[in-house]
């Protein structure tokens, strides 16, 4: 079992920035890809980034890429999401998720979840 816990979410203007953190704990971090997700309401979950086992490696979705980072500190067991130039269609609920395989954007093959913080932007 891996327990995840977001943090960082918070009411934020247009173009302003956030930065989102996940800490895990359970079985060793480094056996896992991390990836980043979110969901608005009425609306499915939507990948956002993911980030390899040693960090060396990361891809995002063209919605974001540009804009928000993700980063990994396999020592202190977190993962981070960096978002900048927020717009208001960036409002909704942001999770983190653990999965062994590196490349999935599939949230159904994600195998750990953490509960969620939310980010609204307004405008």
């Amino acid at each position: 079992q891996v327990q995840l816990a977001e943090s960082g979410g918070g009411l934020v203007q247009t173009g302003g920035s956030l930065r989102l953190s996940c800490a895990a704990s359970g079985r060793t971090f480094s056996d896992y890809a991390m990836g980043w997700f979110r969901q608005a309401p009425g609306k499915e979950r939507e990948f956002l980034a993911a980030i390899s086992w040693s960090g060396g490696s990361t891809f995002y979705a063209s919605s974001v890429k540009g804009r928000f980072t993700i980063s990994r500190d396999n020592a202190k067991n977190t993962v981070s999401l960096q978002m900048n130039s927020l717009k208001p269609e960036d409002t909704a609920v942001y999770y983190c998720a653990a999965d062994r395989h590196y490349g999935e954007t599939n949230s159904k093959n994600f195998d750990y979840w953490g509960q969620g913080t939310q980010v609204t932007v307004s405008s």
